[in-house]
């Protein structure tokens, strides 16, 4: 049975088995959530989002549209994740470009992944890193631009 605090507002009605959703987190109607994941307080979580199992989402993080999360990812507070490559106050793009986070994959706290990026298997990303290219699997990346710095298991 999942859990979502009074203080939340939970639209969706594709939420997993022990899922936990804190106070102060919007997810609209047609987001899906895995199992076993942990979404802590003040998260967003947009109509066009798919969140695997086993996920774990820290305060501050806003999902957009397009935004697909595979099982057993972290996400660390305040990481801003973009869909449009070219934002404009009220023009919309025909689509939006998602974010991918592959299995296992790492994202530090206040990094920024740009619209349309894939974050490999395992990956990690350092905190307050700004990923402008995809994220090979297993691979650390860190800083401004993110540049990968080593290889890990």
């Amino acid at each position: 049975m999942s859990f979502i605090h009074s203080l939340a507002d939970v639209q969706s009605q594709n939420i997993g088995e022990d899922t936990k959703i804190w106070q102060f987190c919007v997810v609209l109607e047609h987001a899906v959530i895995g199992n076993n994941c942990n979404i802590n307080a003040q998260v967003l979580i947009e109509n066009d989002v798919i969140i695997g199992d086993n996920v774990t989402v820290k305060p501050g993080v806003q999902i957009w549209d397009g935004t697909k999360i595979e099982n057993n990812v972290f996400i660390g507070p305040n990481a801003t994740f973009t869909n449009d490559l070219l934002p404009r106050s009220k023009e919309y793009p025909e689509a939006f470009s998602g974010i991918t986070l592959k299995q296992g994959s790492s994202i530090g706290a206040n990094a920024t992944i740009l619209p349309g990026i894939t974050v490999g298997e395992r990956a990690m990303v350092g905190a307050g890193a700004v990923v402008t290219k995809n994220v090979p699997d297993y691979a650390v990346v860190v800083g401004n631009p993110a540049k990968v710095i080593r290889y890990i298991k």
